[in-house]
């Protein structure tokens, strides 16, 4: 990316000055490693993102921003309705309320490796996997409606967890005001049989260890030390997320013009948040955020069946569970003054600061966990979220890794075979049901995770607390 078109505010503020019709800078968040190998795509998507009306403070991208469906991936932005702010199904992206769940185990390694494989070959064949997978539980029409609106609360009460997990949960499990009844049939119909399953993609289930800690007070307080062993789940809400931003990107070209929006680029499609198709995306959503929830819930449940079996030993405790690709209505501070805004955050991860009210209690000294997924074989993190990224960039940060090539190029370039075999040389056990996605994933298709967090917390968006690196992955 050509750096003239900058002006660079420290190490890891690049600011865009609003030009043409942007009614706000658009601001980069980077190292100038970082940045220098971001697409052009990112430029120009930020920026258009900065046109759209009512937006607030500025549009932000994070350290692992890339090219995305009309906002960048790593986009973050705020919108105030009573400006005429608008709600954009781009804005939140496709697998809605992907996140991210980690749960402590009170192993260490040397508990692991006798039982590794055995261990791995248990997950594989209990937690369902892969493009189409399917679980065991089947919902109808009422326990659909009933997933959709009470998320991970839900999936407790049907015995699939503790109150416990829920008190670790993001919104503690249930993302209220959503609306099952704007979910189309067809929507529902796509999730009837996936819920309860990882999917494919960059989704996983990773057996970790803990190798690094870099915040002694932090990490004591998330109940981490070092040699740990954690459990992370990434996934989403599948189909039915995947379905609802199809078909509301294709309503919200229609309203924008309606009224009176000129959009950039039409992968911005968008309506005023108070308007109906605004409301009846934001009801839908918030179910799909539920549904998430619920996945992730689930998932959890299993993973303890297979524990309880191999590792009877082992305590499966939920530390937290945060999700990306979503809007959320908060109250922040803008010049000196409250205001309702609604945070588009497609691939970022909220990253509240200490001492925010919607922390766990034991949690909210240390600032919530953020969870930073990395690329298969590849380390992940555990950050903290600071009070100057809630002055930065809505409490916001980076979510993962952030793609450095596509999906294509990664088939031309590895085989899943050649990249399994890799990685167990390594130690890391990689079950998958499909050669062709561990391809797609290979470590080398995404740019380093660890210098991507290095750029978030140079940034000040959040803090370095742990690394952690895969013992076993459970691949899509």
């Amino acid at each position: 990316m050509d750096l003239a078109r900058f002006t660079r505010h420290d190490e890891t503020r690049w600011e865009i000055a609003p030009h043409g019709k942007m009614r706000v800078p658009a601001v980069i968040f980077a190292t100038e490693a970082l940045i220098r190998d971001m697409d052009d795509k990112v430029y120009e998507q930020v920026t258009n993102v900065a046109t759209l009306p009512g937006i607030v403070g500025a549009s932000y991208a994070m350290p692992d921003a890339h090219w995305g469906y009309g906002f960048p991936i790593g986009g973050v932005a705020a919108f105030d309705p009573d400006a005429g702010g608008v709600i954009s199904a781009g804005g939140v992206g496709f697998d809605i309320s992907c996140g991210v769940r980690t749960i402590r185990t009170g192993l260490k390694p040397a508990d692991i490796e006798p039982l590794k494989k055995h261990l791995a070959d248990r997950l594989f064949h209990r937690i369902p996997a892969g493009v189409g997978s399917t679980g065991d539980i089947r919902l109808g029409a009422d326990a659909m409606d009933a997933m959709l609106a009470g998320g991970a609360r839900w999936a407790v009460k049907m015995g699939y967890g503790t109150d416990a997990d829920l008190e670790r949960t993001e919104e503690h499990g249930q993302m209220l005001h959503a609306k099952p009844r704007c979910v189309s049939e067809q929507a529902k119909k796509r999730q009837r049989d996936e819920i309860g399953t990882l999917g494919s993609g960059n989704h996983y289930l990773e057996v970790q260890r803990v190798v690094e800690i870099h915040d002694e007070a932090a990490a004591k307080a998330f109940g981490l030390a070092l040699d740990d062993v954690v459990v992370s789940i990434h996934c989403g809400s599948r189909g039915l997320g995947h379905q609802i931003g199809t078909e509301f990107l294709r309503r919200m070209a229609i309203a924008a013009s309606q009224f009176g929006i000129v959009l950039p680029d039409r992968e911005l499609a968008c309506a005023p948040i108070d308007s109906d198709v605004g409301q009846e995306y934001l009801g839908a959503m918030r179910a799909a955020i539920n549904c998430a929830l619920a996945n992730r819930q689930i998932l959890t449940h299993l993973t303890r069946g297979v524990f309880a079996d191999v590792l009877p030993q082992a305590r499966l405790d939920v530390l937290y569970d945060v999700s990306h690709n979503t809007c959320k209505e908060e109250e922040h501070e803008v010049d000196g003054a409250k205001r309702r805004l609604f945070v588009h955050r497609k691939g970022a991860t909220r990253a509240l600061g200490p001492g925010h009210p919607a922390i766990p209690a034991a949690l909210r000294d240390a600032g919530q966990p953020v969870l930073i997924g990395g690329s298969m074989g590849t380390s992940s993190w555990i950050l903290a979220g600071t009070a100057r990224g809630m002055r930065q960039a809505f409490g916001s940060a980076c979510h993962g890794a952030g793609r450095a090539m596509s999906r294509s190029a990664a088939l031309k370039r590895w085989s899943g075979r050649h990249v399994v075999d890799e990685l167990a040389a390594r130690g890391i056990l990689v079950r998958s049901p499909s050669q062709r996605g561990v391809a797609e994933e290979a470590p080398g298709a995404y740019k380093d995770v660890s210098a991507v967090v290095e750029g978030a917390h140079a940034a000040g968006l959040a803090r370095k607390v742990a690394r952690v690196e895969p013992m076993i992955c459970i691949k899509g």
